[in-house]
């Protein structure tokens, strides 16, 4: 029998890992996993705390100004998807990369065991053309 999350501390969780990417604390981020978590976005795909923690500082130091705005939070048992919008700004480029981003989370426990990105960078690009 696997243990069930709590919906609480599914949403403190997500609030944590927002904060990380935004504050770029990639240990803190990657002590949110379980020791065979996995990290996967569009191309990519990491495995482990180690692995996890190595690619979000590597993000980290190669952006500035991450802005994420939670829009919703679905929970269904050790399931979750979240949808936010994500903005960032290339320290190379000062270029800006705003996307909205739909993640689907499994949990076991009070732990991170996938997440999983479908992030959308044309769609916030198309509307913030329209204003």
């Amino acid at each position: 029998m696997s243990y069930q999350s709590k919906p609480e501390s599914i949403r403190s969780i997500i609030e944590q890992a927002k904060n990380c990417w935004i504050e770029g604390k990639a240990d803190t981020l990657a002590s949110l996993f379980t020791e065979d978590g996995e990290l996967i976005v569009p191309g990519n795909r990491w495995v482990g705390k180690e692995a996890i923690r190595k690619a979000a500082a590597d993000f980290a130091s190669n952006t500035a100004s991450v802005k994420i705005e939670i829009h919703q939070i679905i929970i269904e048992g050790n399931h979750t998807a979240v949808e936010w919008y994500w903005e960032d700004t290339a320290k190379g480029t000062g270029q800006k990369n705003p996307a909205d981003d739909a993640i689907v989370i499994d949990f076991v426990g009070d732990k991170i065991k996938r997440w999983r990105e479908y992030i959308d960078t044309q769609t916030p690009k198309t509307q913030s053309n329209k204003g």
